[in-house]
């Protein structure tokens, strides 16, 4: 029977395990290759752009292209090979790095994800087809210094861009 609650995504990066974390974890990067706007804060203010975030951490997501924007909380974040974050309600991600060779394995596990029928097509499907695209999308950013995704259109723009 298939579990609908949670999948897990994995991609080999061919850079260090520390500029990895860096892309998931600090404004300045995430804003590179996954986000259009990012801020995140703490309970004394808003983080530097390079400042890696901390457990605890709120932040607000505006995705590329979408008038769509994210509200959240960083679970955890251990300033090397972890970091989790609350994300919306399609549940909780999980990124876990482990160096392999000269590679950093990234493995994505969303969780706590609603099964009703309605969850199991825009949630599960949607986030799974989504993460396989950024998770490349940030192998492009690290190992070519390009991104594949399409900035600044408009919502109605995008229909069916896989790229978007």
């Amino acid at each position: 029977m298939k579990n609908w609650d949670t999948f897990t995504k994995k991609i080999l990066i061919n850079k260090p395990i520390e500029e990895v974390y860096r892309c998931w974890s600090t404004k300045s990067k995430i804003e590179t290759w996954f986000l259009e706007k990012a801020n995140f804060t703490s309970n004394n203010g808003q983080r530097e752009p390079d400042e890696l975030v901390q457990k605890g951490d709120k932040f607000y997501w505006k995705w590329n292209n979408w008038d769509i924007t994210e509200k959240g909380e960083i679970l955890e974040a251990n300033g090397k090979d972890s970091i989790a974050f609350t994300f919306g309600s399609g549940g909780n991600v999980h990124i876990r790095l482990k160096p392999m060779s000269s590679n950093t394995e990234i493995t994505l596990v969303q969780n706590e994800i609603p099964t009703d029928e309605n969850s199991k097509m825009n949630i599960y499907v949607g986030c799974i087809t989504g993460w396989t695209f950024w998770l490349t999308n940030l192998k492009a950013y690290l190992e070519y210094g390009i991104t594949l995704h399409s900035k600044g259109l408009k919502q109605e723009d995008t229909t069916d861009l896989v790229n978007s």
